[in-house]
């Protein structure tokens, strides 16, 4: 019977994360947060930030570098905005938390802000939009890692930013709009993956030490190391620049903690808003403008010929659907990767699932 190696149920591979990082001493709500945004990612087609991540916490929890369980510190509490000190627990984990009290004070107050300081990596910014969307908010997320440097400023030749991503995602009447973009051309799991598979990028992407174009990202992990153009490259960067920039001063500066303080080790510095279209336009006046947009967009004429245009999150989406109806494509590496993390644990190998039937093979 013919066998997809590369397809798993979704529901599966969430109990499987969970009961990894259970077993490497997660709380288990936080498990539980953690496994399914890792697997959101993944569903969405991100899948550097999916669960080819898990095997990352998981040394992070051995280590004591990420926080196995307690609450964020409450730092100031005020109407609409909040700062947390996540002291460094699971950044899945502090997002979702943050949905939570986030939700009822934007509803109240129209909208509603937290930035949790000493965050653990968040993932896929993407894997959270929905949960604001299909409650018809638009959310904004960003975030960057005040103990990692990659990128460059414009101009320059030293790392100093990490990608800094930023996410927004708007309510429609059909597919939510879902940005996930960078202020890099490029990011750190990408230029790691390519790198450890011997590949290069299609673009001169990178800059070596000496402030040279390349397309190799080995160039990160030279002595001394490389960097990533920022945004639009060599042409254009200052605005990838201007875009970092922005990003470090919702994170970093509000927060009163970023790059200015002493390395804390891989985490995160996050920025959140949320958004109730009702306390202005109005949610059907908001879904009539993005309707509209977004049919205007996807009817333009296409560059190439029968690729038309695509809304940031139609892939997403579309990709969602597929793979929770016939299963989630992981990559061998990852698959690898993940059973070795419950091998260690005692936790049985992964079961593909059968092309033929859509059930998991025995």
């Amino acid at each position: 019977m013919a066998m997809e190696k590369n397809r798993y149920d979704a529901n599966s591979l969430r109990d499987y994360a969970r009961n990894v990082l259970g077993k490497a001493g997660l709380a288990s709500g936080y498990a539980d947060d953690v496994a399914r945004t890792l697997v959101e990612g993944d569903l969405m087609g991100h899948d550097t930030h999916g669960l080819a991540l898990l095997s990352g916490y998981v040394r992070e929890l051995q280590a004591g570098t990420m926080t196995y369980d307690g609450k964020p510190e409450v730092i100031s509490d005020r109407a609409a905005t909040l700062l947390w000190d996540g002291h460094r627990l699971p950044g899945p984990a502090l997002v979702h938390a943050g949905i939570d009290a986030l939700m009822p004070r934007v509803r109240e107050l129209g909208s509603a802000t937290l930035v949790i300081r000493r965050s653990h990596h968040i993932a896929c910014l993407a894997a959270y939009l929905l949960r604001a969307t299909e409650s018809n908010l638009v959310m904004m997320l960003a975030s960057s890692d005040p103990s990692v440097q990659s990128v460059a400023p414009f101009g320059g030749t030293r790392p100093l930013f990490t990608p800094n991503p930023i996410a927004l995602g708007v309510p429609t009447s059909t597919t939510p709009i879902l940005i996930d973009i960078s202020a890099s051309v490029t990011t750190n799991a990408m230029s790691a993956r390519l790198h450890q598979n011997g590949q290069l990028f299609d673009e001169p992407w990178m800059l070596d030490a000496h402030g040279d174009a390349t397309r190799d990202p080995g160039v990160l992990f030279a002595d001394p190391p490389g960097t990533i153009l920022p945004l639009g490259g060599l042409s254009a960067g200052h605005k990838g620049f201007g875009l970092a920039l922005l990003i470090e001063a919702l994170t970093g500066g509000l927060a009163g903690f970023g790059r200015a303080d002493p390395s804390e080790g891989w985490g995160a510095t996050v920025f959140m808003t949320l958004y109730d279209p009702a306390a202005l336009g109005g949610i059907e006046a908001l879904r009539r403008q993005m309707d509209w947009l977004g049919d205007a967009c996807r009817s333009n004429a296409p560059r190439v010929p029968h690729d038309p245009v695509r809304l940031p999150g139609d892939r997403a989406m579309a990709r969602r659907g597929e793979q929770l109806a016939h299963g989630v494509r992981l990559r061998p590496a990852v698959v690898a990767a993940l059973e070795a993390c419950g091998a260690r644990y005692g936790i049985p190998s992964l079961a593909a699932l059968d092309v033929e039937t859509g059930k998991e093979a025995v």
